[in-house]
């Protein structure tokens, strides 16, 4: 009955009653009134139908009023995302109506504040999507806690009453649920469900982000109890069926401190000229059992997390640095995919097999780097320098083959930040990317778009990692900005191919602020998500790709394997295990691609903590940097370490008036004119770690 009220007011030029929405239903019965009168209630609720005043429905795609996310500015005031929207809605702070960040609320358009920015107010929260919250609480006299929230954009007031604080004292971060509102007041009464430690705990910080993002630190007793009674080696039984390559030279490539080794590669040179790529994957659905307590905590995480001191897991640390890891000098079960290559990196051949391997040795990337860029070879590496040279040859091979078809490199740096045994920074420096980290990236890319184009014409249900083309209306809106600046780039933007994309980035390549123009290209993409639907990938312009190299820190990869097993190794293709993953993957491409949403949110907020933290210890202290953003609040500094910093305009010694068009501020009475991708020399005025913030105050330019 639900999608039959929403097809009839959907196609509807004119507002129903409920009187003439049941005649055009034919719903005549009680029993059948009732569960209409349900449904339409539920409808309401949900902020999918409206009922004006009058008592009459429509959708609310049709009415005056939308259904959106609350995004709430640290000031108080805020913006309503609504799907398929161009604009977000404008609330101010006297409209929110005890709407917080990230509820799911119903607003109501009120007027036009500019040609093109909406404003509203808040009718009514649909739904709260926060259910815990992470704060610092303090006791009164009276023995009541008094919880300060983490999130500053959260304006809430919680009351902790005696006997509900799980022994908690002064000083301790706390995870607290609501359990009601206070009176009339916006205050709320609620209770202590976890203690993550003392606030002057170390690495308490960075654990109170991780638990905002709902990851799980531990694993549950049953998947410990799983993990106890596995075999931490592999047996003579478990090898039948796979191929044996463990008299074959395979080995592994990571950083430095890696312990969870999912990939291990190989090489030969073929009688006719041909490159033989070996790409051996760890078969870790093979001790990840569907529907296991194990599988379904890997599930639900969907991801390992890397943050500045530690990682947060997948799977517990017996699979992901152990049995799982493809260690070196050991048996490990591996999914292997052998592809070979013509001299023009055209994929000729290929197997997928279950396999067993034996890695000859666990490389880094800096020694790799040293023998590929310097001819330095370093101890017990000798005998693998021909293999990497011939490794280096093909993925540069390749890495022409994708850039000829299309493919982006943005060249986007990172940041690593390096902290001490307390987890206090010490130093932030960009993360090495040198040729070692591009050919594993090659070879990986090559395996994950063998392993999906296979399947895909199969016609069998998967998981794809997609990446759609970009809107057309934000490249318009990159090449006026870039136009602004004073550079003619050419593009047919109707045309927007990954090729387009390419020859706009060749052409701003020789600027000083390339930097920053490619990451304001890049943040102008749609987002890759993982996804049942083949819809190509736009960035690596591949029309067909997967996630298929990482199932230990992965989920999609996992799943990949798991496919893998049931199609090609197991055969079994039966039209109830079609409808079975027809109907899983949906969900899990979802929910992978949400967890890894929240992955990524938490490694970045961490980051700007200890960024903060690391800049609190130079107040005063100058560097230089380039102007990377710049607002009608003030302009950030990226430094070169990539540390980012705000000139608020509240601090600067003139007027500035602030061109949106161009994207300057210029002083009213010195006429200093400050743009995107100028150099300059900032000081460091404040720091804050529990803000997360850094702000500058210019110097000078840097001539």
């Amino acid at each position: 009955m639900r999608d039959d009220i929403i097809n009839v007011l959907k196609n509807s030029d004119k507002a129903i009653d409920a009187f003439e929405l049941r005649n055009i239903l034919e719903i005549h019965t009680v029993s059948d009134t009732s569960l209409f009168q349900e449904e339409v209630q539920k409808l309401e609720d949900e902020g999918i139908i409206y009922c004006s005043n009058k008592g009459k429905y429509m959708m609310i795609e049709n009415s005056h009023l939308r259904r959106g996310v609350m995004r709430v500015n640290k000031k108080g005031y805020g913006f309503v995302e609504v799907e398929n929207m161009d604009d977000d809605i404008y609330v101010s702070r006297d409209n929110m109506n005890g709407a917080i960040h990230d509820d799911i609320v119903l607003v109501e358009i009120t007027s036009k504040m500019n040609i093109d920015r909406l404003e509203g107010r808040i009718l009514r929260i649909i739904e709260r999507k926060i259910k815990r919250y992470i704060g610092l609480i303090t006791f009164d006299k009276k023995g009541v806690g008094h919880i300060d929230l983490d999130e500053s954009k959260i304006k809430l007031e919680i009351e902790i009453p005696k006997g509900k604080a799980l022994n908690a004292v002064d000083g301790h971060k706390v995870v607290v649920e609501l359990d009601k509102k206070i009176n009339n007041s916006g205050r709320y009464e609620g209770h202590v469900v976890e203690i993550i430690g003392h606030i002057n705990d170390p690495g308490v910080d960075i654990l109170s982000i991780v638990y905002k993002y709902n990851i799980n630190v531990d694993f549950p007793d049953d998947v410990k109890d799983e993990v106890s009674e596995m075999p931490m080696e592999v047996y003579e039984n478990e090898i039948s069926g796979r191929r044996d390559l463990r008299d074959q030279v395979i080995f592994t490539i990571d950083g430095d401190d890696t312990k969870d080794i999912d990939d291990a590669i190989s090489i030969k040179k073929l009688p006719n000229g041909h490159y033989e790529l070996g790409v051996h994957i760890a078969d870790v659905s093979y001790y990840v059992k569907e529907g296991s307590p194990l599988d379904n905590e890997a599930m639900e995480r969907g991801t390992s997390v890397y943050l500045v001191d530690r990682v947060i897991p997948m799977l517990p640390h017996e699979l992901s640095n152990g049995i799982c890891s493809l260690n070196p000098n050991v048996d490990r079960l591996s999914v292997s995919c052998v592809m070979e290559f013509d001299s023009t990196g055209k994929q000729i051949n290929y197997e997928i097999f279950p396999s067993v391997i034996r890695s000859r040795i666990q490389m880094t990337y800096k020694k790799v780097n040293a023998i590929l860029e310097k001819n330095e070879v370093a101890e017990g590496y000798e005998e693998f320098v021909d293999d990497l040279k011939l490794m280096s040859e093909l993925a540069s091979i390749l890495r022409k083959a994708k850039t000829k078809r299309g493919y982006i490199d943005f060249g986007v740096d990172e940041a690593k930040i390096l902290v001490d045994e307390n987890c206090v920074p010490v130093d932030v420096v960009l993360r090495d990317r040198g040729t070692g980290e591009k050919l594993i990236e090659d070879f990986m890319i090559a395996a994950n778009e063998c392993v999906a184009t296979h399947i895909y014409f199969m016609n069998l249900p998967f998981i794809y990692r997609i990446h759609e083309y970009p809107k057309e209306e934000k490249i318009r809106d990159f090449l006026g900005f870039v136009s602004s600046l004073g550079y003619h780039v050419t593009g047919n933007v109707s045309d927007v191919k990954p090729t387009t994309m390419q020859n706009i980035l060749s052409q701003l390549e020789d600027k000083p602020e390339y930097k920053i123009l490619s990451s304001l290209l890049l943040r102008s993409m749609q987002k890759a998500v993982y996804s049942p639907e083949n819809l190509g990938h736009y960035g690596l312009a591949s029309s067909c790709y997967t996630h298929f190299t990482s199932p230990i820190r992965r989920y999609p990869d996992t799943t990949v394997h798991r496919l893998l097993h049931t199609y090609l190794f197991d055969g079994k293709i039966d039209m109830g295990t079609i409808r079975k993953w027809e109907e899983k993957l949906v969900y899990v491409a979802e929910h992978s691609s949400e967890r890894e949403r929240a992955s990524v949110d938490c490694e970045r907020e961490v980051e700007d903590m200890k960024m903060a933290e690391y800049m609190e210890q130079h107040i005063g202290e100058e560097f230089e940097g380039m102007i990377s953003s710049v607002t009608s609040f003030g302009m950030f500094v990226e430094l070169d370490n990539l540390i980012e910093g705000l000139v608020p305009l509240r601090d600067m010694k003139d007027f500035f008036h602030f061109d949106e068009e161009h994207m300057t501020l210029t002083g009213e009475k010195s006429h200093v004119k400050y743009s995107i991708g100028e150099r300059v020399v900032v000081k460091v005025l404040r720091a804050s770690k529990e803000e997360k913030t850094i702000d500058f105050e210019v110097i000078r330019k840097v001539e």
